[in-house]
């Protein structure tokens, strides 16, 4: 019991309280920004006054700060209450939350499509998202092309739903009938597409524009002059991609995110549905992911691809097709105009979408939050021009891209869709959330969103409604009990979190262009964390290297270091914050005007690290030769020499200077960069700078406990020592390591956080209160009883039992169906010795308890470790100990599959199963094989005697 006994931090709530009033150290205020908010389903928007009053007043309840509407599929046999899109029924549903959530303190903000990517039954043929298709021909000299310059694109239709007889669907979509039952994806109409441009290439390098030469039934009036030509005619196509999961009034085609005017179009749909409205409460509006190309096909042109190209690239792409459509991957011509390209359309997607939407929101008064992740274009410029950046996932470098951008260019916040397939449905613990929760702080993520909660009127029958990604955060969820804990926590860590700067030393420079020019299968490379756009290169190791080894870092882009300032040897970014070097990990392919920058950096004063090798060329195919030249000129200037450290070779530059070596940790050593060696320890970090001082968050997500003297890589003359989960707080235990640093004491057990807050001045106050065991665990014994207080599908009778277990083992089939929350009460003796107080481990919980002792609330706990401390002076001679214990709502789910019960009645997605063993014949998801999963108070349930060393914290 050591293990866990003898490190843990955890005191109880109300210890916290009692202790924070007689202390200058106090928590920040938990604003409505700093709670957690979530996503908000309104399936079918079949809503109504009364249910969004009741819902609204039970997030609030339950500590959730904002919701975000995202209008969705309906339920079937609901259909008489589904409210279209933007229908002014719908604003009213609108303006009625807005004015209940302002009532209640709750923040809103909207997502900008019923479903996902931005699309609609407003979007027009010429707004719909595109495709380029390609043919080509040989003429020999003399000769005419026979054959007429022609494309049809084959028909595709992709149902999620039921599939509808091509021949009886007119165009476009939107305008079928029973659109929520066939829940199209993709459509693609059988028809000619209209001609691009048609080149010719000679054998001897000449090129024609042949495009005018061909009449209105394909043919070509043109004789080949002497040679043999090959002809390439570019047609654009209707890429049929249709918004995912929409709602009604929200089925239609997709946009194309790279014409300005079709962005314009489809926001004015808005201006219309608001006009006459107060809008202003909604904070941000919101997009949820680029998947417009999770179809057949990509969407990877617009119709003014060809200017756009000429005016941004400085050269002719008509001349360069066969360069771009080649299928040779290692031909230098096919990458430098396949970069370009590709370079092209993120240019495109940032102004023409990201910013022309982000400067529509501020006409509103709104801000937009914008899933970037995914896109064919430079995903850090994206969210750069984002005023909340959000990600999803629980990769550390995944979730950095939208940190980074958001500290790089000095905003607040970033934000997470979270928790979105912790597990499959229904097994999902608060511990697993609160483990997702850490990773999003870990990574930079200070405002997150759970994914999702269901609107569900409350006339529905037991789940009610549910979405198809678990978790499923809702008052139907047993673990709502004690929801407000797992929120009061992530409120509590974000309230610091969101305040101060980043403090990150290390600016990793993301190869853009070396990823551009990677030929692949398709067209575009679409950018999501290293994995997809980065995978394989060296950037994805350094990334890991610099979690692993203790330094704090954001990724920056190449328009983002354009506005970085030398002041020094200290680099600050354009949105003024402050950092000690840059390292390129490997690139091969620089522009020269972020080359030019790197250099100018390092006349200033700074230090530029080169991770293994400088940069060999500047990529893209216009004006190479100059472009070229003046890199190689610019390379030239730098004089190596060995810098008397094995691996590493230095030039200086100016008042600074640029360092080339392999290992990462060594170059960051010999720049005079200092990593947070808590991480030996199995402590994982993120740091902000705030006052005096610096804020940490520190979590072990190992498997052992951690009992230590943790160095700071920061001056501190005091640390304040934050329990989030337990709100004990004081000043920790400090002393001054040989390196003149200092190092603050440390307890955590497994899945346990904190947060350290220095100051560069000694602070007074309480000291914190580190707990030690006096003695060996008690077991609390005697006769359990037993009483099921709420859930269903019926309360099973009270049981007596000497002997904890799970309530599924006990006799009868109640308690196998149950989902729901139990009492156990025990009365036992005051035990025999303890020091100031005792430590109460429940052992096994599943899932999560509520604490009382003599009537007392001791507090709410949803593990991974389930202890709590109880003062001495609380014990009486004879005690009344009662620990209510909720479960998931699986056991319950479980009956209703066996029985063949209709739970999962929505349109669309109508459940899909994370895990393969969990599905169905028809591939959906069931429960209908599990077993009962172990429920209730599980034990072995012991009292262990501890002391504190609370005495005065000080400096040594």
């Amino acid at each position: 019991m050591k293990t866990t006994l003898a490190l843990s931090l955890l005191l109880t709530a109300a210890l916290g309280h009692s202790t924070a009033s007689a202390q200058a150290l106090r928590w920040p205020e938990i604003t409505q920004q700093a709670k957690p908010w979530t996503r908000w389903w309104w399936e079918g928007s079949a809503v109504n006054e009364q249910d969004l009053t009741r819902l609204l007043t039970q997030y609030q309840q339950a500590g959730l700060g904002g919701v975000e509407i995202t209008p969705i599929y309906g339920v079937k046999g609901t259909e008489s209450q589904f409210i279209p899109f933007l229908t002014p029924r719908w604003m009213d549903m609108l303006q009625h939350t807005l004015t209940e959530a302002g009532r209640l303190g709750i923040g809103v903000d909207m997502a900008q499509a019923s479903g996902w990517p931005f699309g609609g039954p407003w979007v027009t043929p010429a707004d719909a998202c595109k495709y380029v298709a390609y043919q080509t021909y040989t003429v020999k000299g003399g000769e005419q092309l026979k054959e007429a310059v022609s494309f049809t694109q084959k028909p595709i239709m992709r149902a999620v739903g039921q599939p509808m007889d091509f021949k009886q669907m007119v165009e476009p979509v939107a305008k079928n009938p029973d659109l929520q039952l066939h829940a199209f994806d993709q459509v693609r109409f059988e028809k000619p597409l209209p001609l691009q441009a048609l080149m010719a290439y000679s054998d001897k390098g000449q090129t024609l524009d042949l495009t005018s030469k061909v009449d209105a039934s394909g043919k070509l009036i043109w004789t080949a002059p002497a040679g043999s030509w090959t002809l390439y005619a570019v047609f654009e196509g209707w890429h049929g991609k249709q918004v995912e999961r929409a709602g009604p009034g929200g089925e239609g085609d997709v946009i194309d995110h790279f014409s300005k005017t079709a962005t314009q179009h489809y926001l004015q749909r808005f201006d219309e549905a608001f006009k006459g409205r107060n809008v202003q409460p909604i904070r941000a509006f919101f997009n949820d992911s680029y998947e417009v190309d999770d179809a057949q096909g990509e969407a990877n042109w617009t119709p003014q691809m060809f200017a756009e190209f000429q005016k941004r690239r400085g050269y002719d792409l008509r001349q360069h097709l066969p360069a771009l459509f080649s299928k040779e991957a290692e031909n230098e011509q096919h990458q430098r105009v396949l970069s370009d390209y590709r370079e092209t359309i993120s240019e495109l997607l940032l102004e023409n979408y990201t910013q022309t939407w982000s400067t529509w929101a501020k006409t509103h008064g709104a801000l937009i939050r914008n899933q970037a992740h995914g896109s064919p274009a430079n995903i850090l410029d994206l969210y750069a021009v984002t005023d909340i950046p959000e990600t999803e996932g629980e990769d550390l470098l995944r979730l950095k891209f939208a940190s980074s951008a958001a500290h790089v260019t000095g905003k607040k916040l970033a934000s997470s869709e979270s928790a979105t397939w912790e597990n499959d449905h229904f097994l999902s613990k608060l511990s697993d959330v609160k483990k997702a929760m850490d990773r999003m702080l870990l990574g930079g993520i200070n405002h997150t969103f759970y994914h999702g909660t269901n609107y569900s009127p409350q006339a529905a029958a037991w789940p009610g409604w549910l979405f198809y990604a678990a978790v499923h955060f809702n008052p139907n969820n047993p673990f709502w009990q004690d929801f407000g804990q797992l929120n009061r926590y992530v409120a509590h860590c974000q309230s610091f979190l969101q305040a101060g700067e980043p403090a990150n030393d290390v600016l990793v420079y993301l190869p853009m262009y070396d990823a551009y020019a990677r030929p692949g299968k398709v067209l575009l490379q679409h950018f999501d964390g290293i994995d997809h756009g980065f995978k394989g290169m060296p950037v994805g190791a350094t990334g890991e290297t610099l979690l692993k080894r203790g330094y704090g870092f954001d990724f920056i882009s190449d328009k983002q270091l354009l506005q970085v300032k030398a002041t020094g040897k200290t680099l600050q970014t354009g949105g003024g914050v402050a950092y000690q070097t840059i390292l390129v990990p490997a690139a091969k392919l620089i522009p020269l005007a972020t080359w030019e920058q790197l250099l100018k950096l390092a006349q200033n004063g700074a230090t530029i690290v080169f991770q293994d090798q400088l940069p060999a060329d500047v990529p893209g195919l216009g004006q190479l030769a100059s472009r070229r030249a003046a890199f190689k000129k610019q390379l030239a200037q730098l004089k190596f020499k060995p810098s008397g450290l094995a691996g590493i070779e230095q030039a200086p530059l100016g008042k600074g200077r640029v360092l080339v070596g392999k290992d990462v940790d060594q170059l960051l050593t010999y720049a005079g960069l200092k990593r947070e060696t808590m991480v030996d320890s199995g402590l994982e970090f993120v740091r902000r700078r705030q006052g005096n001082g610096y804020v940490y968050f520190v979590a072990n997500w190992g498997e052992k406990p951690v009992e230590t003297w943790v160095p700071l890589q920061t001056a501190a003359k005091s640390v304040a020592l934050y329990n989030p989960m337990t709100e004990m707080l004081g000043l920790g235990q400090v002393r001054t390591a040989a390196s003149g640093l200092p190092e603050v004491y440390v307890q955590l057990a497994p899945g346990e956080s904190c947060v350290l807050e220095t100051s560069e001045t000694t602070r007074t106050g309480a000291a914190y209160a580190y707990l030690k065991p006096s003695g060996a665990p008690q077991p609390v014994q005697g006769t359990w009883n037993i009483r099921f207080v709420s859930g269903g599908p019926q309360l099973p009778a009270p049981v007596q039992t000497p002997q904890l277990g799970s309530w599924t083992a006990l006799s009868g089939d109640a308690v196998k169906k149950f989902s729901g929350t139990a009492a156990y009460t025990i009365f036992f003796p005051k035990p025999q010795g303890g020091g100031e107080g005792w430590m109460l481990n429940l052992g096994r919980v599943g899932e999560s308890a509520r604490v009382q002792l003599n009537g007392k609330e001791l507090g709410t706990l949803i593990g991974p470790v389930y202890q709590v401390f109880i003062p001495q002076e609380q014990l009486q001679a004879s005690n009344s100990l009662t620990v209510s214990v909720s479960n998931s709502m699986a056991n319950r789910i479980i009956d209703l599959d066996r029985n063949h019960v209709e739970w999962k009645k929505f349109y669309n997605i109508n459940m899909a199963a994370k895990l393969k063993e969990n599905r169905n014949e028809q591939g959906l998801f069931t429960a209908e094989k599990w077993q009962p999963k172990e429920s209730g108070l599980l034990g072995p349930v012991t009292l262990t005697p501890v002391s504190t060393s609370a005495a005065a914290a000080k400096v040594q």
